[in-house]
C-alpha cells in the first residue's frame, strides 16, 4: 500500500498492459570483463540529438510527439510497467498547460505516482545553452525499468537514498519514496529547470499524502560541482541513476560523484544500455576508482520477458544496443555472497 491515500483525479485516458508476475531470474556477476557491442559514439549521438531537438523548437513540436518517436531510437519508448492516466484538473482557475498524469505500477498496483507530463514547447536557449537536456522530455525506458524495480527491491532500501540525473520526472526516486520505509530521498537533476519540475512533483505527491514521514527534496546537482557534491559526502545507503552514461565529458565526473555520496556500506544501482561502449567504459572507470562492480542482465521476470519478446521484432523496432538496460550495481566494498539486490 501507499503510505496513505491516493491523490484526487479522473481519468480520460489509461493506457493498460497485462502479464502475469514470474520469479526474479537469477543474475549474473561480472567483476573486470564485460560485454562490448558496436554502437554509435556517445559524443555523436549527443550533438545529433541537441540539433534534433533545436528542430523540434522551430518546429513548435512537443518532444514526444508521435512523429518524432517513429523517426528516433525512441521508436521503443516503453516496457509496459506503468499505467497513464491523464488527471483532469477539479481547479477552474488553473489556466496553465500543464498535464498531470498518474503513473501506476503494472505489477504492484497500490502504488502510485502523479508527473507533470506537460510543459509546453522547448525553448532554443534551454536546448542549447543548459545542463544536459536529454532527460527534460519523457520518462525514458530505463527510468521506467529502475522505477519498477526499486518497487520490487522496496524491503531492501533503508536509510537515506539518492536519485541522480532523474530528468522531469525522477520517477524511480518518487517510487522509493512513495513505497520503501527510508528516512530521506534525495531528487536531483543538473538541470534547473528539470528540478522546478521535479519540486513542484514533489509538493503534489506530498500534499496527496504519498510519502508519510519520508522527507523528500529536489536540488540541482551537477557531476562535476565540487560544491554540490562535498555537501552531500558520505551521505547516501543508496544512490542510483538510469541512462545518464553516454555523455563522454561527464562520465568519469559521475564515477566520482557516485563514489563519493556513497557511505562506505552503501551501494549504487545503475540502469542503461550499452550504448556502444559506453557502458563499458563506466564500467572501467568505477573499477579504477576502487568500486566493485557487479553487471546483471537478468535482473527481473517481467523485463525480460518484454525484451524477449521484442528481440523477435528486430531491430527496427527495438535495437538492445540502445533500448535494454543492465544492471549495474556498485559498492566501495566487497558485495556479500548473500546479497540479494
Amino acid at each position: 500500500m501507499e503510505k496513505h491515500s491516493a491523490g484526487k483525479g479522473t481519468s480520460e485516458n489509461t493506457e493498460q498492459t497485462s502479464s502475469s508476475r514470474k520469479n526474479i531470474n537469477a543474475d549474473t556477476c561480472v567483476a573486470n570483463s564485460h560485454t562490448s557491442r558496436d554502437g554509435s559514439n556517445g559524443t555523436t549521438g549527443v550533438a545529433r540529438a541537441r540539433w534534433t531537438l533545436l528542430k523540434r523548437v522551430l518546429q513548435n513540436k512537443q518532444g514526444c510527439s508521435p512523429e518524432v518517436k517513429q523517426a528516433s531510437v525512441r521508436r521503443f519508448s516503453t516496457f509496459n510497467l506503468f499505467n497513464r492516466k491523464r488527471l483532469v484538473t477539479q481547479n477552474p482557475s488553473d489556466t496553465s498547460e500543464d498535464e498531470w498524469v498518474e503513473y501506476r505500477s503494472v505489477f504492484f498496483p497500490e502504488y502510485s505516482a502523479l508527473l507533470r507530463d506537460n510543459l509546453g514547447p522547448l525553448k532554443v536557449n534551454e536546448v542549447l545553452n543548459s545542463f544536459d537536456n536529454t532527460g527534460n522530455v519523457c520518462v525514458w525506458p530505463s527510468e521506467e525499468v529502475m522505477a519498477h524495480y526499486c518497487l520490487q527491491k522496496r524491503h531492501m532500501f533503508k536509510g537515506a537514498v539518492c536519485e541522480l540525473g532523474g530528468g522531469m520526472t525522477c520517477l524511480a526516486g518518487l517510487m522509493v519514496a512513495i513505497s520503501a520505509d527510508v528516512k530521506e530521498v534525495l531528487l536531483s537533476d543538473g538541470n534547473e529547470t528539470s528540478i522546478q519540475n521535479v519540486r513542484g512533483q514533489v509538493e503534489r505527491n506530498r500534499h496527496a499524502g504519498k510519502f508519510g514521514s519520508t522527507h523528500v527534496s529536489a536540488r540541482v546537482v551537477r557531476w562535476d560541482c565540487e560544491s554540490d557534491i562535498s555537501a552531500l559526502d558520505g551521505h547516501f545507503d543508496v544512490v542510483m541513476c538510469a541512462d545518464c552514461l553516454f555523455l563522454d565529458q561527464y562520465r568519469a565526473c559521475l564515477v566520482d560523484a557516485i563514489r563519493r555520496l556513497l557511505q562506505p556500506k552503501g551501494m549504487a544501482m545503475v540502469f542503461a544500455p550499452l550504448r556502444g561502449e559506453t557502458l563499458r567504459l563506466f564500467c572501467q572507470l568505477a573499477q579504477q576508482t576502487g568500486l566493485n562492480v557487479c553487471q546483471h542482465q537478468q535482473y527481473d521476470a517481467q523485463v525480460m520477458d518484454v525484451h524477449s519478446k521484442m528481440l523477435r521484432q528486430g531491430k527496427e523496432a527495438y535495437d538492445e544496443n540502445i533500448h535494454y538496460p543492465l544492471l549495474i550495481t556498485l559498492t566501495k566494498g566487497p558485495q556479500p555472497v548473500s546479497h540479494t539486490w
